[in-house]
């Protein structure tokens, strides 16, 4: 014997659980496709009506500019870079910053084209440009339209809103310029306005411009906050600056220009040092110079008054030592002042050392004095740009500060030290100058005077002549001196960043796909019906005898008035079933009920009888329904005679039976309600009764109440051969079928089969209807045999194809979507 492979069937079984699935959602593809189109007409007038914003990027290098001085005195610093990134940032976006930028733009006019769609801004692409008079009170804000009516003229005209502006709280504007025409050129002055538009594309007559006039402090505030600053590696010392803005052009211009400001705020701050320097030497000149005409002057009228044309030349060797001296002896009082001047710093602790003179220009060779100070300088250049954006408590600053307390001590230290030396040398150096002074008074008294003056006059051009070569010298510096940073890529081009159109489609039809999807399983979720034949399966324990499709007729009595029909051959195939199951009965008594009304009993009930009447069998139906008598109607029968007054006695068995329309098929109708109706059915007389039924008829069938909501409907089911209990897909509760199926499975009541009624689809893959021991009756569309069996159905079939090819949208979407 072969082995089964149970892996295989569970494969196949998974395979089959998932069809079932996915089937089960894709028969509402209407509605999936409907939210999609709703999402993505959405979407697109969302991109119709929104203006695109775009994110344009440029990027700095920023250099090490740190002296090793800082940062063998700040032990925390000695093996870094000693770049710190983060005062970088925080100045590019600082509002002094962006307000150097703003020096080179055009920003403080906004131009825009008029539209109704979005707001569409012109910048470089305006055919006017507006020169505002900003030392003049100007109304900012408001939006003013100007028409062009000439290559001369133009006139003002207040904006109105359109029917799509949403933002209609609009500063008021100057109402004393709309409705007047002004010339191209002339300045348009009020006492709230003053500006002056220029023609820069001529040729553009009738067209139609928006203008508005933009507070300059608060474009700064918002450029400043627009920017961001990052870092493009935690390697690198490369800053990635990026802003959202709506026109590519301006957000490149202000990138660029903010990246040079940089540049050039740096390189100004660099320059400082070389700028005091030069100020106090042309300071210095200015007084040497004076001074030095002055004694000019002096010595030029002593010649001429005394007749003196040279000095003896004994005396020009120690008058040319004198001088060397006296010229050695200012250069140390310049220094002793210079050191004097540092040390008052140092007393007063300050933070500002920008005022500070490098050694340098005064002379002072020393490089470890010239490396504090320059070390000095930086940290204070690099303190001040920091408060430019932060407080005084901010870490950076307090480091900063703890490096300059230390440079401050050291410096102070060296000071001191050279003020005691150079006031050592310079008493040396006025004993030097006092010998030879006693020389020259053993000259004549006019000779020695006249050396006197000449010693002064020397003195100050020789130190004037020291100073313009250090002047010189600074301002070569200033000249060769660079910024430590530059600009690696200038912002050329501009990324989409708002809307995301790709992202916001996507997004549509998911939203479109899952919307409805989930609203129809939160449905199917709450929605605790017998949905299918797989639903059923799981909640129902009794056996399926058939399955009896949806019928759209107008008439209950379906296999009398269309024969042909599938619901009639449903009934057919469920007849076979029975015929079956009771084959060794003369007269088979079957009872049909079901838990609630509504689920088809009574239908079921009639058209089984009137299927087995068609079959030649001598078949009668009871309304046993007492509570809500239902079968009489369906034969028009009008008269109060039937069941319950059979019961009570009033009337004889042979009365209650009337014949229909049909041969072989009588009904017994329910009578008048009862008070009593439980009571009734269980009295000895319904025995009675049935026993006078099956000595005449072939077939009984009892239509009875609702299993749910009555108890005498499991007292009758012992009397029948077949049970057929009813459920309706799309309307039984789950809940409703526990108790039929705790009596099923306590055997409490046998020879119970279930009945699927008003079956829309199987649940499966295709349209059909189980019935019997799980055989299945297919029909198709596609079968040109099951017209010509069906017979009245080939033109209803064919109507249908007809209106398929026809296709009808919103007809589509009600019969997807119905609630079943």
């Amino acid at each position: 014997m072969e082995k089964l492979d149970l892996s295989q069937l569970d494969n196949e079984e998974k395979a089959l659980e998932i069809r079932y699935v996915v089937a089960k959602y894709i028969r509402f593809w209407p509605w999936y496709v409907l939210f999609i189109i709703l999402f993505v007409t959405g979407t697109y007038i969302f991109h119709r009506y929104t203006v695109d914003e775009f994110e344009v990027t440029g990027s700095l290098v920023i250099k090490n500019n740190s002296t090793p001085e800082a940062r063998i005195l700040d032990r925390s610093n000695i093996f870094n870079s000693g770049i710190n990134l983060e005062n970088d940032i925080l100045r590019l976006r600082s509002k002094n910053l962006a307000k150097e930028a703003l020096k080179k733009l055009h920003f403080d006019v906004e131009y825009f084209a008029k539209t109704n769609i979005k707001d569409i801004e012109l910048y470089d692409r305006s055919p006017i440009r507006v020169e505002v008079d900003w030392d003049h009170l100007q109304v900012t804000d408001s939006p003013v339209e100007l028409e062009i009516l000439s290559n001369e003229t133009f006139r003002l005209r207040q904006v109105v809103g359109g029917l799509m502006d949403f933002n209609r709280a609009q500063a008021a504007g100057d109402e004393s310029v709309f409705d007047k025409t002004y010339s191209f050129g002339e300045t348009v002055e009020t006492a709230r306005s003053k500006f002056k538009v220029l023609l820069v594309n001529p040729g553009r007559i009738g067209d139609q411009v928006i203008f508005r006039l933009v507070n300059p402090s608060a474009l700064e505030d918002r450029l400043a906050k627009s920017i961001q600053v990052s870092t493009v590696n935690e390697y690198s010392s490369v800053l990635r600056i990026s802003t959202t803005t709506k026109v590519v052009e301006k957000g490149r211009d202000y990138i660029n220009a903010l990246m040079q400001s940089y540049i050039e705020y740096d390189l100004n701050e660099k320059n400082k040092i070389q700028e005091n320097s030069i100020d106090f030497i042309d300071e210095q000149l200015g007084y040497l110079e004076d001074s030095m005409k002055s004694k000019q002057r002096e010595l030029l009228r002593f010649k001429v008054d005394n007749k003196l044309l040279d000095v003896s030349a004994e005396f020009s060797s120690i008058l040319g030592k004198i001088n060397d001296l006296d010229e050695r002896s200012a250069q140390l009082d310049y220094q002793l002042k210079y050191f004097e001047e540092i040390r008052d710093y140092m007393e007063k602790k300050s933070k500002d050392y920008s005022d500070v003179i490098a050694p340098s220009v005064i002379g002072v060779p020393d490089p470890l004095l010239n490396g504090l100070i320059q070390s000095l300088v930086t940290l204070s250049q690099d303190r001040r740009k920091l408060l430019a954006t932060v407080n005084e408590n901010h870490p950076e600053v307090l480091k900063i500060d703890v490096q300059m307390e230390k440079v401050q001590d050291a410096l102070f230290e060296n000071v001191v030290n050279l003020i005691e030396n150079t006031k050592k040398q310079r008493n040396s150096l006025m004993a030097e100058i006092r010998t030879y002074d006693s020389q020259f008074a053993t000259l004549p008294e006019s000779e020695s005077k006249y050396t006197d003056i000449y010693r002064e006059y020397q003195l100050r051009e020789n130190i004037f002549t020291y100073l313009l070569e250090k002047r010189v010298e600074a301002g070569i510096a200033r000249a060769a001196n660079v910024s430590d940073n530059a600009i690696l890529d200038l912002a050329k081009q501009g990324t989409l960043v708002f809307p995301k159109k790709t992202q916001n489609y996507g997004l549509a039809v998911a939203l479109g796909f899952l919307l409805p999807f989930g609203f129809i399983v939160l449905r199917e979720m709450f929605d605790d019906s017998i949905k299918d034949q797989r639903d059923l399966k799981k909640h129902f324990m009794i056996p399926q005898l058939g399955v009896i499709g949806y019928s759209t007729k107008e008439t209950n009595k379906v296999v009398l008035e269309h024969p042909k029909s599938a619901v009639a051959e449903s009934f057919r195939s469920l007849r076979s079933a029975i015929t079956y199951l009771a084959s060794g009965k003369n007269t088979k008594k079957i009872l049909v009920t079901s838990s609630v009304s509504g689920e088809g009993k009574t239908f079921t009930s009639l058209n089984l009888a009137s299927a087995m009447a068609l079959g030649s069998k001598k078949t009668v139906v009871v309304g046993a329904d007492l509570r809500r008598p239902k079968l009489a109607s369906y034969f028009n029968h009008t008269e109060k005679v039937g069941l319950s007054t059979f019961l009570i006695g009033k009337v004889a068995a042979e009365d209650i039976i009337f014949p229909s329309q049909h041969q072989n098929l009588y009904f017994v109708p329910s009578g008048v309600i009862p008070p009593n109706p439980a009571e009734l059915l269980q009295t000895p007389k319904l025995k009675e009764f049935l026993n006078y039924l099956e000595e005449r008829f072939d077939i009984v069938v009892f239509d009875t109440p609702p299993m749910g909501l009555v108890s005498e409907t499991i007292d009758l089911m012992r009397l029948f051969d077949i049970n057929l209990y009813v459920v309706r897909q799309n309307y039984t509760i789950k809940d409703h079928l526990v108790m039929i199926n705790d009596l099923f499975n306590n055997k409490q009541v046998t020879s119970v089969y279930g009945v699927f009624n008003g079956i829309l689809n199987s649940g499966y893959h295709y349209e059909g209807y189980n019935y019997g021991y799980g055989n299945t009756y297919l029909y198709s569309q596609n079968n040109k045999y099951m017209y010509n069996y069906y017979g009245d159905d080939l033109e209803t079939k064919r109507k249908k194809i007809k209106k398929a090819k026809k296709f009808e949208p919103w007809k589509v979407i009600k019969n997807a979507f119905r609630i079943r």
